[in-house]
């Protein structure tokens, strides 16, 4: 017996699992060339655009309260571009047909009305709203105005989890049963800027992707309670805690999440999900993974996907709001289906600051 058989178990024969051939990368449209509009121009955008130059999409107008910072977007990216500091200029142009609108999330609501409300598709910057009931209000206007309302969510398209996605979907691993998921990173530059006075930092507006991806892994099911905590780091600077974890529990399902935001070293994240007839691992850069190894009963099997999340993540969140308005759907980013997600970040902020677990709604 192999010195190494410390689980006293007999020797299995690897087999190798042929993996079906997902089509993993960001949606377009067909045919429709649509023109888009982009109200706020603060550095994010700049990943927005690169996707959307990656596309040939026409963006046609940028507006920004600073219009030196709406006019460096349109010099290094549609020259072409018409600049205003006004969006309700912007709006009123009808050959506009959707806006992005990546704004910061207090002012975002009134724009995301007014856009709707002059018959534009609009794709919401993450967080989507502060306040459920607001988000349930501007997707009822939505609906009343015909138009489409989706949330940029741009990890569900980073491609190894959209393979992820897939793979669960096609049953590969049976019914999710467990996830847990561990990110640590570098997040201490928000030293000295507006995200230092956000208190919920780490669990509001970065965890919100990684909370969203997790629900998108359990079929879309909603989790039915939470455990939340955040504290500081040893030695840390920073006014506002750099460490958060959740669990949420599930029917028939547990997961754990966890961010060390104040980690200089080794930086990574790592996904372990258990189904019922199989198992998927990834791990990687953070935002960056691209090795994902699966097992199931039928064998063992690993794959490295091809592109990134920066920029083909915001390719596909807005490639797939542009395919919902050309097939006249629900996109899949569609602003109530975040609205369930963001059910689980306020749950777990309620957990935060009342140190209990909190029964969500199903």
């Amino acid at each position: 017996m192999s010195e190494r058989n410390y689980s006293l178990q007999g020797a299995t024969e690897e087999r190798h699992l042929e993996l079906p051939a997902f089509d993993y990368q960001p949606p377009r449209p067909k045919t429709w060339e649509p023109r888009i509009g982009m109200i706020g121009c603060g550095g994010i955008t700049a990943q927005h655009l690169t996707a959307y130059q990656k596309e040939n999409y026409n963006v046609v107008a940028f507006c920004d309260l600073d219009e030196a910072a709406a006019r460096r977007r349109r010099d290094e990216y549609y020259p072409e571009a018409g600049v205003y500091t006004d969006p309700a200029e912007l709006l009123r142009r009808d050959d506009i047909d959707v806006v992005d609108i990546p704004l910061h999330v207090k002012p975002r609501g009134a724009v995301i009305e007014a856009a709707l409300e002059a018959g534009k598709h609009v794709l919401s910057q993450k967080p989507f709203v502060l306040d459920p009931a607001e988000g349930h209000r501007l997707a009822d206007l939505a609906d009343r105005r015909g138009r489409k309302l989706a949330v940029n969510l741009n990890g569900r398209w980073a491609p190894y989890v959209r393979w992820i996605t897939l793979a669960i979907e096609h049953g590969l691993i049976g019914e999710t049963q467990s996830i847990d998921l561990q990110i640590n990173w570098d997040h201490t530059w928000v030293k000295g800027s507006p995200f230092e006075k956000m208190e919920d930092l780490i669990l509001y507006d970065f965890a919100v992707h990684w909370i969203d991806m997790t629900r998108l892994f359990f079929g879309g099911k909603q989790a039915s309670a939470v455990f939340a905590s955040a504290v500081d780091a040893p030695h840390s600077e920073l006014a506002i805690p750099m460490m958060a974890a959740a669990q949420f529990r599930f029917d028939k399902g547990l997961a754990s999440l966890t961010f060390d935001g104040h980690s200089r070293f080794l930086s990574g994240e790592g996904w372990v999900i258990a189904g019922s007839k199989g198992t998927l691992r990834s791990r990687g850069p953070v935002c960056g993974s691209d090795g994902i190894e699966i097992e199931t009963t039928d064998g063992k099997s690993s794959l490295q996907v091809e592109g990134s999340w920066f920029p083909d993540g915001f390719r596909g969140s807005m490639g797939e709001l542009l395919c919902a308005i050309e097939e006249d759907r629900t996109p899949l980013n569609d602003g109530r289906d975040n609205l369930a997600s963001l059910a689980l970040v306020f749950g777990a902020l309620k957990s935060l600051r009342e140190n209990r677990m909190i029964e969500l709604e199903p």
